[in-house]
């Protein structure tokens, strides 16, 4: 696979989700940003805007193995993980895999499962592998982990701490669509759902090629130190209690890599890095006077702000 190729994969798998997803092209750019980058997707929105479905129109795209799980306060870590089971015939225990062993895993409303849950999640989403009673098993490849939660309901709901939300490559939200984009909604679901004749069009030996291309995509000295003051900015801002962390950071470089190659660059341009800097880093900062269901508008604002201070590096092009 090229560089150029890139770009081609995008625009197929864009292309195919789009006969499902109505007038939400710039929600799914970003989805395979993350999925290029090998970054895990948080979908916060109301309910019925189409977070799980478009969860499921990117797994049949990828024709890839997928598994969906309700989270709920009674569901343990071993029902996400697997546990050593007994066997009566061969008088062993044998390891039962859970339904984390996937290739695309949705957490539908992680925030209504406990912390200990939800902290199962971290070794997976972090390093590709799970540990159960001393043994550690990787995971299948490529491990895209799309959590989603409703951000109006607040009984019976555990919020995510900063630590996990830092897991998250993305923050993500679908909006209601405007008059023409649900009219057009309407009309392709009238009969049936697309969703059942979507066919895979990226195959999972190609996406793992892109994501090989996409670290390779070259990034500057002065795109290397632009990344770094925005980061260091976060952390000196006084409207800030919580900055960008290292983690966040190198997410912000893996994304600006994803955005030059999918425009077809061959480097890294600090347009790049302007491009996705509130996407990838809103979730990872804490506003003062805010707790951590601070409002998404409020750190979009924050940043935007710091966008507009530090100095953009000038390159020959």
């Amino acid at each position: 696979m090229e560089q150029q190729e890139i770009r081609q994969l995008h625009d197929r798998l864009k292309t195919n989700m789009e006969t499902v997803i109505k007038g939400k092209g710039d929600v799914i750019d970003k989805v395979i940003l993350c999925l290029l980058c090998g970054g895990h997707i948080l979908l916060e929105d109301l309910p019925g805007t189409g977070k799980t479905t478009l969860v499921k129109a990117l797994a049949k795209s990828l024709d890839c193995r997928f598994t969906r799980v309700q989270f709920t306060p009674d569901l343990l870590p071993s029902d996400l993980t697997g546990a050593h089971v007994y066997s009566q015939k061969t008088g062993e225990f044998t390891f039962r895999p859970g339904p984390i062993f996937t290739n695309l895993l949705l957490a539908d409303e992680i925030n209504r499962a406990t912390p200990r849950t939800q902290s199962s999640l971290l070794e997976c989403m972090e390093e590709g592998q799970v540990s159960v009673d001393g043994e550690t098993m990787v995971l299948n490849q490529p491990f895209f982990v799309a959590a989603t939660q409703n951000p109006i309901e607040i009984q019976g709901t555990f919020p995510l701490p900063e630590a996990q939300l830092d897991r998250f490559f993305m923050r993500l939200s679908m909006g209601y669509p405007d008059e023409q984009e649900e009219k057009n909604m309407l009309s392709a679901f009238r009969e049936k759902s697309p969703l059942d004749d979507l066919k895979g069009v990226v195959t999972i030996d190609e996406l793992m090629q892109a994501r090989t291309l996409v670290r390779q995509m070259p990034v500057s000295d002065a795109v290397l130190s632009y990344i770094q003051h925005l980061a260091s900015a976060t952390r000196r801002d006084e409207s800030i209690r919580l900055g960008v962390s290292p983690r966040g950071s190198l997410a912000l470089l893996r994304a600006s890599q994803a955005h030059a190659a999918v425009c077809g660059r061959e480097a890294v341009w600090p347009d790049d890095v302007k491009a996705v800097f509130t996407d990838v880093l809103a979730h990872r900062i804490m506003l003062r006077g805010h707790n951590l269901n601070q409002s998404a508008q409020g750190a979009c604002t924050a940043l935007e702000q710091i966008l507009m201070t530090v100095p953009v590096p000038t390159e020959k092009r």
